[in-house]
């Protein structure tokens, strides 16, 4: 199993994009070596999430164009992993009859095992159960040369069973990394040149309550936050019912801690967010914003949106876009409602027809791009802390970064800037990024 090459598609969240990333580094130890091309793999791992309808669709098709693949190189070996395949287990294979192993959430760390015994036997496999603790959330990842960002798990699961979501059937419940154990990993990237990391969780504002030893995510965050070298801290995802006073402190008192919050709200009713079993009303949501802007005036708020949840009326969905007026985010992730089997929501009376979800959700969508648009013109003319991750998808002569705020910035440079935090004056705003000028080094 020596210089072999390996090739991980990944749908869905940043927590999937960090289980891929720890699938290649678990198996550069037993001879793989990650490749951008597919056609080159001896391995291909579709790192599935099943949060919606359309992201399992994506999964199938992609999985089908590999049969070519396959036929072409008989040695190939195809796997699917992440919640999809947890959900569905064995039978993927109905499915997918090209397909060689099934790995659910719980065993990434049983992937080099999974591979030997698909080898040797030449039969499929299925590693779906669940365990007390998820080994794999202690993978450490270690970074490529000039990597400037990097993500860190904190913890796996939830226990808030909202009626929509999957994740605690899929991902099962709560558990916090040790606390020791992400500090030092973060002291690992930061030593590795990495200058900015992500914490990451399905729900990383309940941190530390499976671990009874009084450390909590606020403590983490200020912990993280003495770090030599890690110069920004990020996390997702937040729930607002989590999201307690000293956790809002830290954008204050934890420079490092960058004035953008991930806070998932769904509805702007308070009757539709009792039935997805949120545990929050809207004036609780409004009045955490409130807390969140008094404690740091300049911070980006983005969020979560569903529309079409069933029994919503208009004057429901016309509750959720009075919450957007009144918040006015600076960016959303919205969607149609998408039903999950198995959860409480797919047994609600009230289901909305799909064409009542387009409309509503291209209202909503039109709302928020009228206020991101609004957002990022209002940066026009200021001067801001940009890191340089990358170059501009739209120009390689270009560089690319992101203001604290989490907003993509664009300029040029004749120096390398990549990996360092410059100043730029932003002189244009469009509807999904800054453009600027590199102030003087």
């Amino acid at each position: 199993m020596s210089d072999r090459k390996i090739y991980v598609q990944t749908f869905g969240c940043q927590m999937n994009v960090h289980d891929s990333e720890q699938m290649i580094e678990l198996l550069k130890g037993h001879g793989y070596q990650p490749t951008r091309e597919p056609k080159r793999a001896d391995l291909i791992i579709v790192n599935t999430c099943s949060i919606r309808e359309k992201a399992d669709q994506k999964a199938y098709s992609q999985l089908g164009r590999y049969r070519g693949l396959k036929r072409k190189k008989p040695g190939l070996i195809l796997g699917v992993s992440g919640c999809l395949a947890q959900q569905l287990g064995g039978e993927f294979f109905k499915k997918i009859p090209h397909l060689d192993f099934v790995l659910g959430t719980h065993n990434i760390h049983r992937l080099p095992s999974v591979l030997e015994t698909v080898e040797r036997t030449g039969s499929p496999l299925v590693e779906t159960a669940f365990h007390e603790t998820v080994p794999s959330t202690g993978i450490v990842t270690i970074p490529e040369k000039g990597t400037v960002t990097a993500f860190v798990t904190i913890m796996q699961g939830c226990n808030n069973f909202c009626a929509f979501c999957v994740v605690p059937y899929l991902r099962g419940v709560e558990e916090s990394r040790k606390f020791g154990d992400i500090v030092a990993e973060v002291r690992m990237l930061a030593s590795s040149g990495a200058k900015e990391v992500t914490l990451l969780g399905q729900n990383v504002n309940s941190y530390g309550k499976t671990l009874g030893d009084g450390h909590n995510f606020a403590l983490l965050l200020k912990a993280i936050g003495e770090v030599h070298g890690i110069g920004r801290i990020r996390f997702t995802t937040s729930h607002p019912r989590d999201l307690t006073e000293d956790i809002i402190r830290c954008f204050a008192e934890v420079e490092k801690v960058c004035e953008h919050i991930h806070l998932p709200v769904q509805s702007g009713s308070d009757r539709i967010l009792k039935r997805m079993n949120r545990y929050y009303t809207r004036e609780d949501y409004l009045a955490k914003v409130e807390k969140l802007r008094e404690v740091c005036p300049d911070i980006s708020i983005t969020s979560d949106m569903i529309v079409g949840f069933p029994g919503e009326t208009e004057a429901d969905f016309r509750a959720t876009l009075d919450l957007m007026e009144k918040i006015r985010f600076d960016g959303l992730f919205s969607f149609k409602y998408s039903e999950r089997p198995g959860t409480a929501a797919s047994r609600l009376d009230g289901k909305v027809p799909m064409e009542e979800k387009g409309r509503r959700l291209r209202e909503l969508q039109a709302l928020q791009e009228k206020h991101t648009l609004q957002k990022n013109l209002a940066c026009v003319g200021r001067k801001e802390e940009v890191l340089v991750e990358g170059y501009s998808k739209q120009n390689r002569r270009e560089f690319m970064g992101r203001t604290r705020n989490n907003r993509i910035v664009n300029f040029g440079s004749r120096e390398n800037c990549l990996g360092r935090t410059v100043s730029v004056h932003i002189s244009a705003a469009y509807q999904h990024s800054l453009r600027g000028e590199l102030e003087p080094l």
